[in-house]
């Protein structure tokens, strides 16, 4: 079973998106195990204030290191080495998120999700506390907590028994490139047909299609992946030439 902690000044937040859809399944199979934890509860100040003014000057507010330091150690203290914690920030500074990483932290024991917000977080909670950074992207959002949901959403999908292995291996960037066109009926809907072939029942003919669609798919609406996956492959003839 894969264990979440997900530790944020929002607890409020996750109220909701992760009561439906395969989530919620997830945890009702006994497959994984998600907690919110308040990072305030971790705080010494009469006022549960979590964050102070940057050294040096400048603007917004910045985490302290402290609570969550306290925090992450609680998290580590109840497990008593029952599991391995990995540790992650939030952060646009991180490594941006894709299915290789979250294929990678599904298979982890226990993560421990840190949801940064306002101008980030001490420096020194990244050079001790935390064992990498993770972005869902080149943007800025207004904390980590929905950040946070993505890759949570994205890991505990991939727990084994949840979906079939047909389902997960056959999803967009699960082999380097976008997914095939799906259809369903009706055949016809205002004038637009099926394709003839995936009512042919000759299933080499449907994966050969769906194999060329997914090609062109990611080379017409993602060029960069489709580019990776050519030279990947071409990479991978020369190597089977030698």
């Amino acid at each position: 079973m894969l264990k979440v902690d997900i530790i944020t000044i929002f607890p409020e937040m996750f109220k909701g998106p992760f009561d439906e859809s395969m989530v919620r399944r997830a945890v009702d199979m006994g497959l994984a195990e998600i907690r919110v934890i308040d990072l305030r509860d971790f705080s010494d100040n009469k006022h549960f204030q979590v964050d102070d003014t940057p050294y040096g000057g400048g603007k917004g507010m910045v985490l302290k290191p402290e609570p969550l330091f306290k925090a992450v150690e609680s998290v580590a203290k109840e497990a008593s080495g029952r599991e391995k914690i990995r540790v992650i920030l939030m952060s646009p500074q991180g490594e941006v998120f894709h299915q290789q990483k979250a294929r990678k932290l599904s298979k982890e024991e226990h993560l421990v999700i840190l949801c940064g917000h306002y101008e980030g977080v001490d420096e020194r909670v990244r050079n001790s506390l935390i064992d990498e950074e993770i972005s869902i992207g080149d943007y800025v959002l207004t904390g980590g907590e929905i950040a946070a949901m993505v890759v949570t959403d994205a890991v505990v999908r991939l727990q084994p028994g949840l979906l079939s292995e047909e389902a997960v291996n056959e999803e967009s960037f699960e082999e380097g490139v976008l997914e095939y066109p799906q259809y369903t009926r009706p055949y016809e809907y205002r004038g637009m047909r099926v394709p003839e072939v995936l009512l042919s029942g000759n299933h080499a003919l449907i994966r050969e299609w769906r194999k060329e669609k997914s090609l062109e798919n990611t080379r017409r609406k993602r060029p960069d992946l489709y580019r990776r996956y050519m030279q990947q492959d071409q990479a991978q003839e020369r190597h089977e030439d030698t």
